[in-house]
């Protein structure tokens, strides 16, 4: 039998996709860093909320350092349960020191805090007290001192870097997604009422939408997060608050051209009620440029945090930020370390390039022309 073609327009777009070689790679790109953010605690080498173990002795280590890491147990008991932990961080009290080297003695491990050549000699004992009862000075070597590899390195507070790089994903998705999420329910609300009911109501929304696009927005987001104050949500909301301009003028176009159809006047002959016929007639016919224009504005909502948190006024310290980051490294390019600013840039980079690309393969796949 001949193989049967299917006209249904979104099987037809999913085809066009999937030919799309960049759209394909940059969708499973997404999809993987997406998987990374929801584990991050789990894939990170520190697991410490917010990756915030400090070690100031070893500082600005480059990619690939090793160093030999002795654990003190805290006596405080933490309880915490295993969802917590895997995806909000441990809560982790214990002492990490890292160590050049150690002597076993009879009631104490001495220890020769990493130094690296600048002082000679320092020692510390830890008396086996601090360990837990019941285990033999081997037991406590081979259980509390381990040799710990940063792969990425370590930051100008001693910190893994690729743990605060896996769980500053976590923060560029979420932007992205609250970011346009309130853009889309307010874009697509005031551009659908705009563009059917026209007259004075669209001139008022026009107004507003023409007022909000001329204040630039870099300018109007940081307005929005002094108002709210600093922090975590009202960035998510600030930048939400600046990305539903675009929407609105784009779903008012859509609106203004599709009410002209004979199904919708077949609606209105029929009785439907507006709300009926804006939410199950119009828009779903008007939607395609919208989820071009949302991906986006996916990776213009994490540039714009990458920018606050850079000024200072995004996700505040010890969150990981990639764009914190970035503030945090940036002189170090001209004092031979330049990775520190240039790994969270390189992230920031190609999350924002896999979106656009994601949009560039969904027009071409919505575009019924091609």
């Amino acid at each position: 039998m001949p193989e049967i073609k299917s006209n249904s327009l979104s099987k037809l777009a999913l085809q066009k996709f999937k030919k799309n070689f960049w759209g394909v790679l940059s969708f499973s790109f997404i999809v993987f860093c997406a998987i990374i953010a929801v584990f991050a605690y789990v894939l990170a080498p520190d697991n410490s909320q917010n990756a915030n173990q400090m070690h100031l002795s070893i500082h600005s280590k480059s990619p690939g350092f090793k160093v030999q890491m002795l654990t003190i147990p805290s006596k405080e008991v933490t309880d915490q349960s295993f969802l917590n932990t895997t995806f909000f961080g441990k809560k982790n009290t214990d002492t990490e020191i890292p160590i050049e080297r150690y002597v076993l003695k009879s009631d104490a491990l001495k220890i020769y805090p990493y130094s690296e050549g600048e002082v000679i000699e320092l020692s510390k004992e830890i008396n086996f007290e601090k360990f837990p009862a019941g285990l033999t000075s081997q037991e406590i070597v081979s259980t509390y001192v381990q040799s710990k590899t940063f792969i990425l390195g370590t930051d100008k507070y001693g910190r893994d870097l690729l743990s605060r790089m896996l769980i500053g994903i976590r923060i560029s998705f979420a932007i992205g997604f609250v970011a346009v999420l309130i853009s889309l329910i307010l874009g697509i609300s005031l551009g659908a009422i705009a563009g059917y009911f026209g007259g004075k109501v669209d001139a008022i929304i026009m107004w507003l939408i023409n007022v909000t696009w001329s204040i630039p927005t870099l300018l109007l987001v940081i307005a929005i997060t002094l108002a709210l104050g600093k922090g975590f949500w009202q960035v998510f909301v600030a930048v939400g608050l600046t990305m539903w301009v675009e929407v609105a003028r784009v779903v008012r176009g859509q609106v203004l051209s599709v009410k002209q159809m004979q199904y919708v006047t077949a609606a209105k002959a029929l009785g439907f009620t507006n709300s009926r016929i804006i939410i199950k007639h119009i828009l779903p016919n008007s939607l395609a440029p919208v989820i071009v224009i949302s991906a986006a504005n996916f990776a213009g909502a994490i540039l714009i945090e990458s920018g606050l948190s850079f000024l200072g006024i995004g996700a505040q310290p010890p969150m990981a930020s990639w764009g914190a980051m970035i503030k945090d490294h940036y002189s170090y390019i001209i004092l031979g370390k330049a990775y520190l600013a240039v790994i969270p840039g390189l992230g920031i980079m190609s999350l924002v390039m896999a979106f656009m690309l994601i949009g560039n393969a969904l027009r071409d796949a919505l575009d019924v022309k091609r």
